[in-house]
């Protein structure tokens, strides 16, 4: 496959792989309130979710690196579909917790995976020194924009549709992600990879563990790319940040219904603002002349964006939720534009066969921060006001930046693949 087909499968495959998470997003919690389950309890459905994907996530990414990546992305789909069709049905705290375990290895499954697909597959065809920035860029718009679309539809489908039968209004948005992740298995089967080797059960088995082993070396001896994946941890504290501040800064407003509706159409304008930076992600680097200027520029925006946040909950009326809008936007754009960069300097400095591993490490560094920050960050909004938690948040992020200053592009030495 050529390089530009390649982004064009990886753009389509990363909107089907987000557009289930935007689907159930809203409904999730409303859906298991409805069915009897008390706060504390969906709680620890949340807990059992993270721990599922904590757990598994290098171990997926390993798998990935030795059995290949298109087996692992179907299992991930057929995983999320079983886990989505279970939450949309549930009727008991303990199916919603089998819902929340395979929906984490589904998670844990497709991290990385399809992304270094599509890197393998660019440098096959078009050599070591591509640029990457636009390919993944548009897969970043490709997700987001699917992202928005999903949560618009499932904040506000339920209030149009009502219940369908003896399904009720809340489960229907679910059971179309499901729907979505059986499309996205079938497409995948169709996915071709470049040639592999089909090895035994037992050097499968054999070859997780140590390409496991290899990944996590290689993210702790290469400084420059240790630098570049804690700074996706920065990112990752933004993000968890606007999730667990924003939703609650808009039940201040409004209820009920109506708030899911306002959550909804505001997480869908930050996905849409973050597409908007995607498509700026390109022009940014040629503008800086580099990858760690382009992604220092996108961090710091968003950093500036979120001190605007913390000014903004300070205040009141329609010009203060004017303003905020504006720095929520600003906050994604940033981070749309910056990703790609940051995408790119890691994989320079990544070989294949340990591609989707250094991707599992960097996305299970980036939720180890968030476990560390963003419960201070929630202690802070709730002794010193929700403008603390968004300031706390900037400063980490504004630090986050501070790690791609110096930091010059290039490929390390090769580190030869692990003998499964």
């Amino acid at each position: 496959m050529t390089g530009v087909a390649a982004a064009r499968r990886y753009a389509l495959l990363n909107a089907l792989l987000w557009l289930p998470a935007g689907l159930y997003l809203v409904p999730l919690v409303l859906l298991m309130l409805d069915r009897g389950l008390t706060v504390p309890v969906i709680a620890v459905v949340g807990v059992v979710y993270g721990l599922t994907i904590a757990v598994l996530e290098l171990p997926t990414g390993g798998l990935a690196d030795v059995l290949g990546r298109r087996p692992v992305l179907i299992a991930s789909a057929v995983a999320g579909a079983a886990g989505l069709l279970l939450l949309g049905l549930a009727a008991t705290v303990a199916l919603f917790v089998a819902s929340a375990v395979l929906r984490g290895a589904a998670r844990a499954l497709s991290t990385g995976p399809l992304e270094a697909w599509y890197v393998d597959t660019v440098h096959a065809d078009q050599g070591r020194d591509t640029d990457l920035t636009a390919g993944l860029a548009r897969g970043e718009v490709a997700a987001s924009l699917s992202l928005g679309a999903g949560t618009l539809v499932g904040g506000l489908l339920p209030l149009v549709v009502g219940d369908v039968g003896p399904l009720p209004a809340l489960a229907v948005p679910v059971l179309m992600a499901a729907a979505v992740e059986v499309l996205r298995a079938v497409l995948t089967a169709g996915l071709p990879e470049p040639p592999h080797p089909r090895p035994a059960i037992g050097a499968v088995l054999r070859g997780v563990p140590a390409t496991v082993a290899a990944g996590l070396r290689v993210a702790g001896r290469d400084r420059a790319l240790t630098r570049v994946m804690l700074a996706a941890g920065g990112a990752g504290v933004a993000l968890g940040t606007i999730e667990l501040l924003t939703p609650a800064w808009l039940a201040g407003l409004s209820t009920g219904p109506r708030a899911a509706a306002t959550y909804a159409v505001v997480a869908a304008a930050g996905f849409g603002a973050d597409a908007v930076g995607g498509m700026l992600a390109a022009w940014t680097v040629r503008r800086f002349a580099s990858h760690a200027r382009a992604a220092t520029a996108g961090w710091t925006v968003s950093a500036l964006a979120l001190a605007g946040l913390a000014g903004c909950a300070m205040l009141s009326g329609t010009v203060a939720m004017v303003l905020a809008g504006i720095a929520y936007c600003l906050l994604f754009i940033g981070l749309g534009a910056a990703f790609p960069a940051q995408a790119h300097l890691l994989h320079e400095r990544v070989e294949p066969g340990e591609r989707a591993t250094v991707l599992s490490v960097q996305s299970l560094l980036m939720q180890a921060v968030g476990a560390v920050v963003i419960p201070v960050i929630g202690w802070q909004a709730t002794r010193n006001g929700i403008e603390a938690g968004y300031a706390v948040s900037a400063v980490v992020l504004l630090a986050s930046a501070g790690l791609f200053l110096r930091l010059r592009s290039g490929t390390r030495p090769a580190v030869p693949e692990p003998v499964g």
